[in-house]
């Protein structure tokens, strides 16, 4: 069987941290049925500056044994109420995750499955591919598709309880295994060009 890995960057959302600072972050979606990925199908949200911190890390990685794609330019007067750079952005990050993919070398590195497969920050996942947190980075990337199932009231208890985002991941990752045989019974969500 041919092994498939698809990626589509769609569905850009501008979120605010306060009145005067807002930024745009984007749907990455990943479709495969390669060995490389244990989590065949994942959604998750990233920002430019989260695609720069992948590119970085993968040539530092990769030790220039892996050609790194480039990214679409920044663009200083980029709009995020302007359609056009807007949407000739994703197609730029979507050409970029779509060259990496096609590298094994490159698809090897936990940073990328960090970033395609886990909602942790740039900090958490550098913290996390060096080994210095309490989950792994099969555990990161398993409770990203667990997080889907729980209930907004489980969530909740689980931030309550929780002083920092470290514990909230390990409360996930300890409920993963309770509710492993739900997971599995669960539909899967799947991330279609048709949404383009």
């Amino acid at each position: 069987m041919q092994q498939v890995i698809s990626v589509w960057v769609r569905d850009p959302r501008i979120q605010k941290n306060d009145f005067w600072h807002a930024y745009m972050d984007y749907e990455v979606c990943l479709h495969t049925n390669s060995v490389f990925f244990t989590k065949k199908i994942s959604r998750v949200r990233r920002r430019f500056s989260e695609f720069v911190w992948l590119r970085q890390r993968l040539q530092a990685n990769s030790m220039l044994m892996a050609q790194v794609p480039q990214l679409p330019p920044k663009n200083p007067f980029f709009s995020l109420n302007n359609a056009q750079q807007i949407s000739d952005r994703m197609a730029g990050l979507q050409s970029f995750l779509e060259q990496i993919l096609k590298s094994p070398l490159l698809l090897s590195d936990s940073c990328l499955h960090l970033f395609l497969q886990s909602q942790l920050s740039v900090a958490k996942m550098e913290a996390c591919a060096a080994g210095r947190t309490r989950y792994s980075v099969a555990e990161a990337v398993q409770c990203c598709s667990v997080r889907r199932f729980l209930s907004l009231e489980d969530l909740q208890k689980d931030a309550t309880l929780s002083g920092n985002s470290d514990s909230d991941i390990f409360e996930c990752i300890s409920k993963a295994s309770s509710d492993h045989m739900r997971t599995e019974q669960e539909p899967s969500v799947c991330c279609s060009s048709d949404s383009l």
